[in-house]
């Protein structure tokens, strides 16, 4: 998944990019105390505008769609822990640089800060473009309503 127009702020951190987080390592969600507590030095209420959120098949994942949005949250690491931080969640996504089996890819997008609607330019984790069946695979659709 990739979003269109770079944020010019400054990056944090000599390049190393706050994490947005939507699904199972938001504060309070099953993964973030056990990844995430004592890493990180901010979190805040943010938003991914142009994706949309599908559920998915155990954990939930992220998807283009210029009329979404998606809500989670900015995670800022401690400078120390960043590198420890990241390779963590990499296992934790099972995801390698430039292996054809990931089931997303890391990409720098904007998102939008919900306490003063600034922009920041972040990595989101825990999902992304799913792709079940190869690197071309369109994403499933979302789940179909039930009629009784």
């Amino acid at each position: 998944m990739t979003l269109v127009d770079a944020v010019p702020d400054a990056v944090p951190d000599a390049g190393r990019l706050p994490f947005f987080v939507y699904g199972t390592l938001r504060p309070g969600a099953p993964n973030h105390a056990r990844f995430l507590d004592g890493r990180t030095r901010a979190e805040e209420p943010a938003r991914l505008t142009g994706a949309v959120l599908y559920p998915g098949p155990g954990y939930p994942y992220a998807v283009e769609d210029p009329a979404g949005v998606v809500t989670g949250d900015l995670v800022t690491a401690r400078p120390e822990t960043y590198a420890d931080l990241l390779a963590t969640l990499d296992r934790l996504e099972e995801y390698a640089p430039g292996d054809p089996r990931n089931l997303y890819d890391r990409v720098a997008m904007n998102v939008v800060r919900v306490a003063d609607g600034s922009p920041v330019r972040a990595t989101p984790i825990e999902g992304g473009e799913w792709r079940p069946a190869g690197p071309t695979a369109p994403p499933p659709p979302p789940p179909a309503p039930r009629t009784p």
